[in-house]
Parts: C-alpha cells; structure tokens; sequence
C-alpha cells in the first residue's frame, strides 16, 4: 500500500489533506477494484466430478401458479420469471420448434467468483441437427450495453466465461455455450 501511495502524482495525494476520511475511502476502493480485476484476469476453473440432482429445483419456496407463466417445453408446468424481458423470452422459447427443453436456474446452482457467487439465468437443449450448439447456459438482461451493466455483473460475466470454457476443455469442446442474450432472437443468432 505505501508503494502504491507513493506511487500517486503528488497533487492527486494532496487531496487527502482535504478531506483524509473521503480520500482513504476513495482510494481502498480504487485499490480493490484492482485486485478483483488482477484477480479475474488470472482465475482459473477446475471441474470437479460433483452432480447437481433434480432436487436443486424444488428446494427453493414455492410461488403463486397465478404469477407463473405456463409452459410446456420448461422442466415444469409453471415458470416464475424476474423481469418482463425474461417473460417475453420465455413465451419465445416455449414456442421455438428448435427447444426441446429448458429450465430457469435457481439461485442454489451458482458458479463462484471472486466479486461473489453469481448463478446464471437459463439452462437450454436445442434438438441436435437444428443449431450449432445443443447446450446453451443463458443470462438474460434488458441491454447489453456494457455501460448500463455493472461492473461487477460484468466481472461475473466474465467469470462464467472461464468457467464454461474450463468445463468444455474438460468434457468436450463446445459442448456447453454459456453467453449474455437480450432477446430470444440474439440467442438464436448465436446458436446457429
């Protein structure tokens, strides 16, 4: 840290005089933010053998079926979505001649990172022949903007991308796509 602060232009260090609380506090984050991208940048993924059971999407509490959008290609009946976008995809989805079956991931099934745990939105098989990638992992988000998401959603992004890389290296190249949709068209685009 002394380094660091010796390291400083000297008139950025003498803001501290200023306010020594807000400049500790500004500075310790800066510091951070750094070391979780350090950090992000050199994180490797290990698989291990371990499974998840069906049983991962039953532990969570039960919801209102009125709230719930009904399916037909979805593991269950009933899918209970977060935001409009998602309800629009999932009509999408349940409609695609090309989807065989999806799932919304809980929140128990979740890929650790080093900004905190971070769980993926959607789980897809697409009919094989029909797209280019059978198995698709999915986070839906409203834009894509990279300004509008956080950074710290961007650095679980990027965390998920090394850890469905690492898992295709282990099992079979490709076999899993994980990526960030905004609409069920763009994820079509990048299944085909």
């Amino acid at each position: 840290i002394a380094s660091i602060l010796r390291g400083i232009n000297v008139a950025v260090f003498g803001q501290y005089k200023t306010n020594p609380e807000d400049f500790i506090l500004k500075a310790g984050t800066l510091m951070n933010e750094q070391k979780a991208t350090v950090i992000v940048e050199h994180l490797a993924y290990n698989p291990l053998d371990e499974t998840h059971t069906i049983d991962i999407f039953t532990q969570e509490k039960k919801e209102d079926l009125t709230k719930g959008f009904k399916a037909t290609r979805h593991i269950y009946d009933y899918v209970f979505t977060d935001s409009a976008n998602e309800r629009t995809f999932v009509g999408e989805l349940d409609a695609s001649a090309e989807v065989v079956v999806y799932a919304k991931l809980p929140k128990s099934f979740h890929i650790p990172t080093p900004v905190g745990n971070y769980s993926p939105d959607w789980a897809i098989a697409f009919q094989a022949g029909k797209v280019k990638h059978i198995y698709f992992v999915a986070e839906t988000k409203g834009s894509m903007s990279s300004m509008e998401l956080r950074k710290i959603e961007e650095t679980k992004i990027a965390c998920a991308r090394k850890f469905f890389d690492q898992l295709n290296l282990k099992y079979a190249p490709e076999n899993v796509k994980y990526d960030v949709v905004n609409s069920f068209d763009k994820l079509m685009e990048l299944v085909k």
